[in-house]
């Protein structure tokens, strides 16, 4: 954990201001001024989009978010995001912005007054200002942890991830969140983080964690961790870094554990799992991702270890279009043919395989003893 908390103090030092910007944002629905705090990743595109974090508690947990955001997307291969901070310190705005109303625990008058701002003005103004994705996190420590939990009252969640750190939760708040996970129709992420104390709200916040366990829903992805020896301004370094792991898991390159609990243990047919993978990206983060070359490799040693000759088609033309210049289509359909008996077909392919660029493993020499062999079971 050290050495991991070194590194995201290393990024946080590192140019991490040149790509933030601090302005104060005009609302119309607070009738007040507010800070407001962006990140944008350094090499930011239009061709391109970003998720989008929001950070309550802004003033404590923004930077935090940035340096994470920084740290998983140079090193683990997960997307860059858009980072919004709301600062609430000043003035206590943090308590008048997410109170509650002790009888009912709904949001009092100006809670949702800021409810509004943030889904109706904030989040409006980076939709049409820049280029952000569909999949949203909201981020909240302590009563901002239990005020982004309102968002799950709506029809359809406004968020796809929630990051609850030490939540101080409202009356009937540890009933009210599993309902509302067990009736939304939509991809949710959650993270409730606890820390090692031990009062009501604790109390409150674990009997909410085993009604969400019990849950059964294939869309509904919930982690529960709890750090013993984390006090109540700790926790949020233990948590966010995990959580984030967590809810961009599925962009990195299949691991060995993936492909040998998803991939050899799986009845279907393997190209299949990394054609769902894909598409269940592009429907989450709105955006295609290019195909990793590991992952491609993975489905191959796979269809290789299944005997399942029949995805090394679709295989092949997936990488006609993601590697066109390389071997690697011809070169995996030319094996498709060679094991299904069609030998013309494989020699002719493999021959075009030899006239592209190496890659990865495959080399020009694998594709002539191909055809060497191919040759030779025709007598020539």
């Amino acid at each position: 954990m050290r050495s991991l908390l070194t590194l995201l103090a290393c990024i946080m030092s590192l140019g991490l201001s040149a790509q933030v910007t601090q302005e104060i944002f005009e609302s119309f629905k607070l009738q007040e001024r507010r800070d407001v705090s962006y990140y944008f990743p350094e090499d930011y595109s239009e061709e391109k989009k970003y998720p989008l974090v929001v950070v309550l508690d802004g003033d404590y947990l923004f930077d935090q978010v940035v340096a994470t955001s920084k740290f998983y997307s140079k090193f683990q291969g997960m997307p860059e995001t858009i980072v919004v901070g709301i600062h609430q310190s000043k003035n206590d705005l943090r308590l008048e912005d997410c109170d509650y109303e002790p009888d009912t625990g709904l949001p009092t008058e100006k809670g949702k007054l800021f409810f509004e701002f943030l889904g109706m003005e904030i989040i409006p103004y980076l939709e049409t200002s820049y280029s952000v994705a569909p999949f949203k996190m909201i981020v909240g420590f302590d009563i901002t942890a239990n005020f982004g939990n309102y968002y799950l009252f709506k029809e359809k969640s406004l968020f796809n991830a929630y990051i609850s750190i030490a939540p101080l939760l409202a009356p009937e708040m540890e009933s009210r969140v599993p309902a509302r996970l067990s009736a939304l129709d939509q991809q949710i992420f959650y993270h409730l983080v606890v820390g090692g104390n031990n009062d009501d709200n604790k109390k409150a916040t674990l009997q909410m964690d085993r009604a969400i366990k019990v849950l059964d829903k294939e869309n509904l992805n919930y982690y529960f961790d709890e750090y013993p020896s984390a006090n109540e301004i700790s926790v949020a370094t233990y948590g966010i870094g995990k959580a984030w792991d967590r809810t961009f898991d599925m962009f990195r390159p299949i691991s060995p554990k993936e492909y040998r609990k998803n991939i050899l243990a799986s009845e279907e047919p393997v190209y299949d799992y990394l054609e769902k993978k894909y598409a269940k990206l592009e429907e989450l983060f709105g955006f295609r991702k290019q195909v990793e070359l590991n992952d491609i490799m993975a489905i191959y040693a796979g269809c290789r270890k299944k005997d399942d000759f029949e995805s090394l088609k679709p295989l092949s033309d997936l990488c006609k279009r993601e590697f066109p210049e390389t071997m690697l289509g011809f070169y995996f359909e030319g094996e498709y043919y060679e094991e299904m008996g069609e030998t013309k077909k494989a020699l002719r392919t493999f021959e075009k395989a030899f006239g592209m660029e190496e890659i990865d493993f495959l080399t020009k020499e694998m594709a002539l003893d191909k055809m060497d062999a191919l040759k030779a079971d025709f007598g020539y």
